[in-house]
């Protein structure tokens, strides 16, 4: 596999990684507002809803910042890179797939041939990401 290919690879697992974050933190405020409304008690539906919401909000702060990471990787921007790096980093106590995700992301972007494709110059700010070639 080619650094363009690693590069690719990691920032599609960063993507996938922060929508799995955005999804559990949807159907746990599903869940939990579902039992609320199944118990028919006004207050459990309160409580349980605001509890809901608040570990929502908290999965949606998590998973931002992967996604961004993950975006600006498959862009090839110095910010993407470091931002990787850091979610990578912090996702390193998330056993297993984050520990997985978090040695990857170290592995490929720390590498000083990956650093060059991510240098940005004047002219590659006006041009796209060059293309992942098909094998």
């Amino acid at each position: 596999m080619t650094k363009q290919n690693h590069i690719t690879l990691l920032g599609v697992l960063h993507i996938a990684r922060g929508a799995f974050v955005l999804l559990i933190g949807v159907l746990l405020f599903a869940i939990l507002t579902g039992i609320g409304a199944i118990s028919e008690d006004t207050t459990a539906l309160g409580v349980l809803g605001f509890i809901g919401t608040a570990l929502m909000l908290l999965f949606i702060a998590l998973a931002i910042p992967s996604v961004l990471a993950g975006i600006g990787v498959l862009l090839r921007r110095e910010w993407g890179r470091i931002m990787a790096l850091v979610v990578g980093i912090l996702s390193l106590i998330d056993v297993p797939i984050g520990t997985a995700i978090g040695v990857y992301s170290i592995w490929v972007l720390m590498n000083d041939e990956t650093r060059l494709l991510f240098q940005v110059t004047p002219a590659t700010l006006m041009q796209p990401p060059a293309p992942v070639p098909q094998t």
